[in-house]
């Protein structure tokens, strides 16, 4: 789960084993007779009327679960379901991993490879929005108690809320559904923040960060990752890559360097940290030194990523030393031979090398002058041949292929009167690039 950036519940709220779970029936007759005592004008004084009000809520939100909780093993639960059986089963991957899924009138079983059941999709509800109704009530309990006698049981009672709230984020994040899972992450944040239990959940919170930024809610996405670092929280330096992130595309570029300044300083060996400095200075164009320090520093965390010497031939080619940006983006290929990013970026430089010295071809009146950057101008088409052949040859992406193809079609096309070979690859690539499909 690393690589999705999500941070992950260390204990899941969901039915403790042995735990005696209320029918569907039972838990709306719950329901209704709370609802019914907390409309007693003497009662709803009362802050034990809103607790037994938010308990219901609870429970009805627990019964679909039946008596089933993550970490069971199918033959627990074959012992403890009885006669319950699921009315199909089927194989699934969620997030790249595989999953058994098994049906239930009003809730899905998701097995992991060793049988574990790793979450469960409540399908059929016994009430709509019971966690955000329970809430309400733990708050109207800590309104009326004006001694503050219940606040131990109020906190209880809203620190449960939050977790289920938080359990269900992860369960629909890993469903795909992100808009849910971010919805389930911000009210499992803003419950845990609720008096009397006022305690910053770092895990919802970073969480409803993430799921925002991933919704492009830049806005909310700074508000959630601003608490996390007031509160400490840090995901090895991610939160800094990410609100600098949101404060770029927010288009406050003096807080998003700020940000990833000081995120550098506490954790120089973040890459997300690292790479986003350089992306920041290569869009800026300011302290190119800064830059070139910050990329000897993460090519020290990872000498074996092509793509730091890729970017590193990026930033020499604008800066306009075609030499050193040679020279990084074969380290590039060295490091990773299969790396086909180093060979691209060689083709593109002596291709758009060749096109500058055709417009200064075009615009030159002395004859002598012209043929000699004609001249020039065939060199660097030709030392483009290679490497964009190379990197035609690596790639596995079909539309980097097709791309590649385009520029080995223009420079084959200039050629193709020069012997067989140039204008049999003229029509090969010529071929690609008008069916789109790489041979």
């Amino acid at each position: 789960m690393k690589k999705i950036l999500i941070a992950l519940a260390l204990v899941l709220s969901v039915q403790v084993a042995g735990a005696q779970v209320k029918s569907a029936a039972d838990s709306k007759k719950a329901v209704e007779a709370a609802e019914a005592a907390a409309q007693n004008p003497k009662k709803a004084l009362k802050p034990a009327t809103w607790l037994k009000l938010g308990d219901a809520y609870v429970n009805a939100y627990n019964s679909p679960y039946g008596n089933a909780w993550v970490g069971a093993g199918k033959q627990e639960l074959m012992l403890i379901m009885g006669s319950e059986k699921p009315s199909s089963t089927e194989m699934v991957e969620l997030m790249g991993e595989p999953y058994t899924k098994e049906v239930y009138a009003e809730k899905n079983f998701y097995f992991n490879g060793a049988g574990v059941l790793a979450m469960i999709e409540v399908t059929k509800p016994v009430y709509g929005n019971a966690l955000a109704k329970a809430l309400d009530a733990y708050k109207k309990a800590y309104e009326v108690d004006v001694k503050h006698s219940k606040d131990k049981d109020v906190a209880a009672g809203i620190h449960s809320v939050a977790a289920k709230y938080l359990d269900e984020g992860m369960t629909q994040y890993m469903l795909g559904d992100i808009k849910a899972a971010n919805a389930c992450f911000c009210a499992a944040s803003e419950a845990s923040e609720t008096a009397p239990l006022n305690v910053v959940d770092t895990t919802a919170t970073y969480n409803a960060g993430f799921t925002s930024w991933s919704l492009q809610d830049y806005a909310t996405a700074v508000t959630y990752f601003k608490k996390c670092i007031d509160a400490k929280y840090y995901e090895d330096g991610e939160v800094f890559a990410k609100l600098s992130d949101c404060y770029s595309k927010l288009g406050d570029k003096e807080n998003a360097k700020n940000v990833l300044e000081n995120g550098f300083k506490a954790f120089p060996q973040s890459q997300s940290i690292l790479i986003g400095l350089i992306n920041f200075y290569i869009e800026s164009g300011d302290d190119t030194d800064r830059l070139f320090s910050l990329l000897d520093e993460a090519k020290k965390n990872e000498p074996n990523n092509a793509s730091l010497y890729y970017v590193e031939g990026n930033i020499h080619n604008q800066l306009g030393d075609t030499e050193a940006a040679v020279k990084a983006y074969e380290e590039a290929n060295k490091v990773d031979p299969n790396y086909e990013y180093g060979f691209i970026g060689i083709g593109i430089l002596y291709y758009n090398q060749a096109l500058d010295l055709q417009t200064k071809a075009q615009e030159e009146l002395d004859d002598a002058k012209y043929m000699a950057l004609v001249e020039e101008f065939e060199t660097a088409l030709k030392n483009a041949i290679d490497p964009f052949e190379k990197a035609y040859g690596l790639s596995k992406n079909n539309e980097i292929r097709v791309n590649i193809a385009e520029y080995l079609k223009n420079i084959y096309y200039r050629f193709r009167d020069e012997n067989a070979d140039y204008q049999a690859k003229y029509e090969k690539y010529a071929e690609v690039v008008s069916t789109g499909n790489p041979l």
